[in-house]
């Protein structure tokens, strides 16, 4: 059996940027917040929801820099804890998400308290932070690279939630607008390392299927608040209380 040959790095990183079409900018939920036709139950539920996604970050990125035996990876890499923990005498992105609770509605305390995360979102993020936990470092570095699209879902944001939901407060917008540049400069380290490392055939399809678990991951937590919020089924709907 004659093993294929290997995709060029320009075919690979094609192939890496196709993988948008899987983005949850495409899953209903977003469509829908995109054109301004969610209510404020389905914006807060989202901004709640998400928050367990973004806490659980710097739990990702800790893990993928405890497997990392390589000290510049390590160097570069840590920025993505601070960008969302703060350091000392600076805020974060958690603190930015906090924000934008309250910009939508709720309270810091009930944001905080995860009452709203749903059963399904739970489970996605888990499962995912595991994989970092558990993968090889440049497998779950490579994960990371669904912020390739990212810029694109902020800007959005940032043009459209002004006009469509003039009732959340503009001051809480900024987690978009810092993410950004943020974004862009994560994906750069992180191509360069995917680019690098997949050499043949068989280890760039590796690749692709590990970005589609990610993948897999955003638009999973998103069915979920979209059967939650929109179909008005959330978890144990059928069960008496």
């Amino acid at each position: 059996m004659t093993e294929k040959t290997p995709w060029s790095l320009q075919e690979f990183e094609t192939r890496i940027r196709d993988m948008e079409r899987f983005y949850h900018i495409n899953h209903p939920y977003h469509v829908m917040m995109h054109e301004g036709t969610l209510n404020k139950e389905q914006i807060r539920g989202w901004v709640a929801n998400r928050f367990y996604y973004q806490i659980n970050i710097p739990l990702k990125d800790a893990a993928i820099m405890a497997n990392c035996p390589n000290r510049d990876t390590r160097a570069q890499w840590i920025q993505r804890i601070i960008d969302h923990d703060g350091a000392p005498g600076e805020t974060g992105g958690i603190e930015a998400w906090l924000q934008l609770g309250e910009a939508v509605g709720l309270t810091r305390e009930e944001v905080l308290s995860e009452e709203h995360v749903l059963p399904g979102v739970r489970f996605a993020v888990d499962a995912y932070v595991n994989f970092a936990r558990r993968a090889d470092w440049h497998e779950a570095a490579s994960s990371s690279l669904t912020e390739l699209f990212a810029p694109k879902i902020h800007q959005q944001r940032l043009d459209n939630w002004p006009a469509h939901y003039p009732w959340i407060d503009p001051k809480g917008l900024s987690y978009f607008q810092k993410r950004l540049s943020e974004a862009r400069r994560d994906v750069e380290h992180g191509l360069r390392i995917t680019l690098s490392w997949y050499k043949t055939r068989e280890q760039q399809e590796k690749m692709i299927r590990i970005l589609k678990f990610k993948l897999d991951i955003l638009w999973t937590m998103a069915d979920a608040m979209h059967m939650a919020y929109v179909h008005e089924m959330p978890p144990y709907f059928t069960v008496e209380s």
